[in-house]
């Protein structure tokens, strides 16, 4: 199976080579073109995999098998991150303890916003996460953040993401040549080979959704952060964005970053831009 795959890997179709960057971490503003990158990228997976609903995307390996499809939706009768959705809902209504929320820190008192996370903050130059604005909002009334990979933080962006359920995703990247090079920059290390086995994002996610390594069937990447937080069979628990990365580093024998370093949130930044139009269905559950 080991060789298969790696043969299916090493085997570029067109389309990716179109997609893979090859230019330098400084990229020319006048070159960069996010809408024609997300056309690009949604078409081919429309034309991969023409049986495959639009929305349906967003439902990762589910989308890509029926059996594991029907299996999952009488599983979603007794979802298994219903109980991080009633600590989040909680978690979110209690006051800190200077009184105020964390509906005193975003937009319309936080529901209903997930798809507009993650957004470019024109004045700090950088991409701030839900996860992130989840903290500093923590940390400016005098609480101490949470940790981005653990229970909490999950329990936290899977009651915020059940608010904005069905609502297409929305990211805005502003005529700013930093917000330009930052989806460019995640665009980048999603297409950059790492690590011991030389994988990259795309190798799994672009390449060969739908494939089986091992027992799990690769989800496409289109559509991959809508569903995020996720329950995983595999973590017995909730998993955050944070989590998904620093594992899919570890995965393939590539040393980790640190949870919100700026090269996981440019790429949070790409792969949600390029999943525009297309439904939040978080919180989710994998295998």
């Amino acid at each position: 199976m080991r060789t298969r795959l790696a043969l299916v890997l090493g085997s570029v179709s067109a389309a990716l080579i179109a997609l893979t960057l090859a230019s330098p971490r400084v990229i020319a503003a006048d070159k960069v073109d996010p809408a024609a990158d997300a056309k690009a990228f949604q078409n081919f997976f429309f034309q991969k995999f023409p049986d495959v609903k639009r929305e349906d995307f967003v439902n990762g390996p589910y989308s890509m098998n029926a059996d594991m499809k029907r299996q999952w939706q009488e599983k979603e009768e007794f979802p298994p991150y219903e109980f991080a959705l009633d600590a989040g809902k909680e978690m979110f209504a209690t006051p800190f303890k200077n009184g105020k929320s964390y509906a005193d820190c975003f937009p319309n008192g936080g529901i209903g916003i997930r798809q507009n996370y993650p957004y470019f903050d024109e004045k700090e130059g950088k991409v701030v996460t839900l996860e992130l604005a989840l903290n500093r909002c923590r940390e400016a009334n005098g609480e101490a953040p949470y940790s981005y990979v653990k229970d909490e933080m999950a329990s936290l962006t899977a009651y915020m993401a059940f608010t904005s359920r069905g609502k297409p995703m929305d990211i805005r990247i502003p005529d700013d040549p930093r917000a330009l090079a930052a989806f460019e920059n995640g665009k980048r290390y999603f297409y950059t080979r790492r690590g011991q086995m030389n994988f990259s994002c795309a190798s799994c996610h672009v390449q060969s959704p739908g494939e089986r390594i091992r027992a799990e069937i690769l989800a496409p990447a289109l559509g991959i952060v809508n569903a995020m937080p996720i329950y995983r069979s595999e973590w017995s628990g909730m998993g955050t964005t944070s989590r998904r990365f620093v594992t899919c580093n570890s995965q393939t024998r590539a040393v980790p970053l640190e949870p919100q370093a700026d090269e996981y949130r440019d790429v949070e930044y790409f792969l949600s831009y390029v999943a525009n139009g297309l439904p939040i269905s978080g919180p989710g559950a994998r295998p």
